[in-house]
């Protein structure tokens, strides 16, 4: 029976990937085997040492001490793409929303209100204050072309907008994704010069803060419109209010609120809105506990941020185990691992080793179980982080 706490309330398809003969689920159980999560801050939170895996059902992981959960062993997962249409329509929505006012708009029609027969009339007089350019002909930046920033690309052409992209760390299977009209910039310097708006899809790193700051601001184009749904510190909001003061910036949409920003006519203030749709809750659930239950049932890690992709196909022996063991990246790890098996007379019949970052992780399918005593031995290997024994049908 496997026991997976829940620290917020997480969509019941998600839920339902668990079988319920096998996992038992609840917000408060003790001795949890995984967590799985949205936005519950996990740093004061004392992880017990039972915890195997920890899911995010969503892209960032801000809100989970990965670093910490890196030495324990604990493979921390994300579900990037899940949630990907939904903030795509919600960067379209945003782009609209920069160039034909339309929150002004529909707040100064409400104050017509008792006006009676006059409405018509009064409205028509006073739309001309809430005039916006048409988007088809534009040219549309957009920083980083992961999940969400390529299908925005590929819609915004289909919108009639000029495309220009700009992601030094794209893939090939994400540049197969793109739509052949969209240009790739020079360079960010390039993007920013010839885009009349601009959106930003990137992670929040150490190396992002403050991406979009006073320099890249000045070499953007007059009246830009800029949007961030990604991440609140990709921005220097300080910078922005100068940009909206001095004209270089026409409009900014943002996902995420502050002080500094509300009040201001040429911003518009989301709480955080981009992926909140059922349809997104519902994918990223569903992806977080498939992503745990392969793992706890087979040892199989796709989609985390701190930990290698590994899997090993087929069935765990009839009647053996399948050892699943992190490491650090250092050399001799395998033969220690192995000499250990070997010595206590357990035949390997297949294994898998992969490597990121300076760790390592192993799946290692054996003949015959091993014993407590032989575990003990790999545990006490210096570097290995953990060993999970998982048993053959």
């Amino acid at each position: 029976m496997y026991k997976i706490q829940t620290l917020n309330k997480i969509s019941p398809e998600g839920i339902a990937e668990f079988p319920r003969d096998g996992y038992e689920i609840a917000s408060e159980i003790p001795n949890p085997d995984a967590i799985i999560l949205r936005s519950a801050d996990m740093h004061s939170l004392e992880v017990p040492g039972t915890v195997k895996a920890i899911a995010r059902a969503g892209a960032g992981t801000n809100n989970i001490p990965v670093p910490r959960m890196t030495d324990q062993g604990v493979v921390v997962f994300n579900t990037p793409g899940a949630n990907a249409n939904a903030v795509k329509e919600m960067a379209l929505l945003a782009i609209l929303l920069s160039s034909r006012n339309v929150i002004e708009a529909a707040s100064w029609a409400q104050t017509l209100a008792g006006k009676g027969n006059e409405i018509p009339e009064l409205a028509e007089k006073g739309k001309g204050r809430f005039v916006g350019p048409e988007i088809t002909g534009k040219t549309l930046g957009v920083i980083g072309l992961g999940a969400v920033g390529a299908l925005l690309a590929n819609a915004a052409i289909d919108l009639g907008m000029r495309v220009i992209g700009y992601d030094p760390f794209i893939s090939v299977q994400g540049a197969w994704h793109l739509n052949s009209s969209i240009v790739q910039a020079d360079g960010l310097g390039d993007l920013l010069s010839r885009s009349d708006y601009i959106s930003i899809h990137i992670p929040q790193t150490n190396e992002t803060k403050g991406f979009i700051n006073a320099d890249k601001i000045s070499a953007m184009k007059k009246n830009v419109r800029l949007v961030n749904l990604a991440r609140g510190g990709l921005v220097v909001n300080a910078d922005v209010l100068k940009g909206l003061e001095s004209g270089k910036i026409a409009c900014f949409v943002t996902d995420f609120a502050s002080e500094e920003l509300l009040g201001n006519p040429r911003v518009i203030c989301l709480p955080h809105l981009g992926a909140s749709t059922p349809e997104a809750e519902e994918n990223c659930a569903r992806m977080a506990a498939r992503q745990l239950k392969n793992f706890l049932e087979r040892g199989t890690i796709v989609n985390s941020v701190n930990f290698p992709t590994c899997r090993l196909e087929g069935p765990i022996p009839e009647g053996g185990m399948r050892l699943c063991i992190a490491n650090k990246n250092v050399p001799n790890m395998v033969g220690q691992i192995t000499t250990v098996l070997a010595s206590n007379s357990i035949n390997i019949s297949a294994m898998v080793n992969q490597k990121r970052d300076g760790l390592a992780y192993n799946i290692i399918d054996l003949d015959s179980p091993v014993s407590g005593e032989t575990l003990g031995a790999i545990r006490g290997i210096n570097g290995v982080l953990c060993v999970r024994a998982i048993n053959g049908k």
